[in-house]
């Protein structure tokens, strides 16, 4: 064999052994039905591995965590349904669902169910916390870690940005209701919920926030997300018990956070220590969507606090 033969199949091998060390595994689109409703979920990782459960937020969907997923894969099965309202989950309209925070925690549910999982960590964010904290409330046992990143369960943690949907809360009037109509959902309002608090705002993938806009418009969505902003309040009311259920369960927990979210600030991630002291907090120098800006630490951070928690 020549010399340059020999280094041929040395470059071949060491490319080879070099796209195994890299390769990410593929994250795979499915249905199911749950609930009565064809749930939308992404998933990743081997089918034996340990579970973590990705629940999003307002206005968002499974695609928030689309530079998540391959970070957890090759550890983790990483799950990540869109809640009734959000993504492309489908409700048919015979369903008559009621749009609430209790009906999501239960067709959630039902999702684990159908998909036969029993045990998982959850990552909840913005409004995946309420719906995540229902479930672990509900079942403490099959929850065996919380990350939450920018998802509160704290009076303390609800920034000013609350103060119009606070004040719809208070009085539930068709003005009240047009006015978050006319400046939370809009391409504007989307865009800026973003963008707000990122040292670049240009460095947020529009491909985000245009996809969100675009499923804000269908046809009845709006109504929805005046419902769920309306039933928000709801989770509010739970929040002592929320509590009750950290101190009593004491779930290993990591609330990483975007540090100048203007609905959910810090104080809301420190308070967890009130209620489990062992709680790990740490803070990202970027806004509400963290995972557009700050990916690669929260996967890094999430992957040393599940090791740790297993």
């Amino acid at each position: 064999m020549s010399d340059a033969t020999s280094r041929t199949g040395m470059k071949r091998a060491t490319t080879s052994q070099d796209d195994t060390r890299f390769r990410l595994p593929p994250t795979s689109i499915h249905r199911v039905e749950a609930d009565g409703v064809q749930v939308f979920y992404r998933a990743a990782g081997e089918a034996n591995a340990p579970v973590v459960l990705l629940l999003h937020g307002f206005p968002t969907s499974s695609f928030m965590f689309r530079e998540l997923i391959p970070r957890l894969a090759n550890d983790y099965r990483v799950i990540a349904p869109d809640l009734p309202g959000f993504g492309f989950t489908d409700v048919p309209p015979e369903r008559r669902y009621p749009y609430s925070f209790d009906q999501l925690a239960l067709t959630i549910e039902a999702f684990t169910r159908a998909i036969n999982i029993s045990r998982y960590a959850i990552y909840v964010f913005d409004y995946g916390a309420p719906t995540g904290f229902r479930l672990a409330m509900a079942h403490p046992e099959r929850v065996t870690a919380i990350v939450s990143q920018n998802g509160n369960a704290y009076e303390e943690g609800l920034g000013d940005a609350w103060a119009p949907i606070r004040k719809y809360w208070a009085a539930p009037t068709a003005d009240n209701r047009d006015i978050l109509r006319q400046s939370i959902l809009t391409p504007g309002g989307t865009r800026w919920q973003y963008t707000h608090g990122v040292a670049n705002p240009e460095s947020v993938p529009p491909e985000s926030y245009t996809l969100d806009t675009a499923l804000l418009e269908r046809p009845g969505n709006k109504e929805i997300q005046l419902d769920l902003f309306l039933d928000y309040a709801s989770n509010v009311k739970l929040y002592p018990k929320f509590q009750e259920y950290f101190r009593k369960s004491q779930p290993p927990l990591l609330a990483i956070w975007g540090k100048n979210d203007p609905f959910f600030i810090p104080a809301g991630a420190e308070a967890f220590r009130k209620d489990i002291p062992g709680a790990k907090v740490q803070f990202l120098d970027t806004g509400h969507f963290a995972t557009e800006t700050h990916v690669v630490e929260i996967a890094a951070a999430m992957k040393a606090f599940l090791g740790n928690a297993r």
